[in-house]
């Protein structure tokens, strides 16, 4: 932490665990602050995310159409997933990519984090682009339904004005796509054997690439 942020900084002086899910766990915390002030902090912990945004072309993109229950309603977003134990994030997004689509991708270009509930909860959802790919058949869980589908970026940003674009992560995926329309950001693509020597992943743990088997 830098030495001007000591001031910001809320030290944890007691926790408890008030719900323990199937993978979200809650806490409320007791915080001290520089001042000497005790407050609470009740926050959510969670496994972290990644989500792909799969390039057919620089204007089109395969995405999904989802219910999402806590609001009731269907959203159209980029594949996404949570990171299993253990698991490196860049694996996660080449799993989900083929669990939810069926595609698999010869080269892939990470954008970064975002935490899109900071107040609330620990949650990062990493954010990776994925181009060259080649169609198959998902693997959906029993319990998991949803609609994949193709969609332009022209239709994207006309939803976005319209207001209609809700889902954070997908919002932010459209912001990227835009600095890189704009020449504002230049994917640094590589081979998804590149990015596992790169992230000091085991290359034989990449099974999903276009060029690799499935595991």
């Amino acid at each position: 932490m830098k030495p001007e942020d000591e001031r910001l900084r809320e030290v944890p002086v007691a926790s408890a665990q008030v719900l323990r899910g199937s993978f979200l766990q809650v806490f409320r915390d007791q915080a001290r602050l520089s001042n000497g002030s005790v407050v609470q902090r009740e926050y959510i912990r969670h496994p972290g995310a990644v989500m792909v945004v799969p390039m057919l072309s620089a204007t089109r993109f395969v995405m999904e159409r989802q219910y999402r229950y806590p609001l009731q309603q269907v959203l159209l977003e980029f594949p996404a997933g949570k990171v299993d134990t253990g698991e490196p994030p860049f694996l996660t997004g080449q799993r989900e990519l083929f669990e939810e689509t069926g595609y698999r991708a010869v080269q892939w270009a990470l954008a970064g984090r975002l935490h899109n509930a900071a107040a609330y909860s620990d949650e990062f959802i990493e954010i990776w682009f994925a181009r060259e790919l080649h169609a198959g058949a998902a693997q959906l869980d029993a319990d998991e339904l949803l609609d994949v589908c193709e969609v332009d970026l022209d239709e994207l940003r006309t939803q976005a004005a319209a207001g209609l674009l809700t889902d954070a992560k997908t919002q932010i995926g459209l912001l990227w796509l835009e600095h890189w329309a704009a020449g504002r950001w230049a994917p640094r693509w590589q081979s998804a054997a590149a990015w596992c020597v790169e992230l000091g992943i085991d290359a034989e743990a990449s099974t999903l690439s276009a060029t690799g088997r499935q595991g």
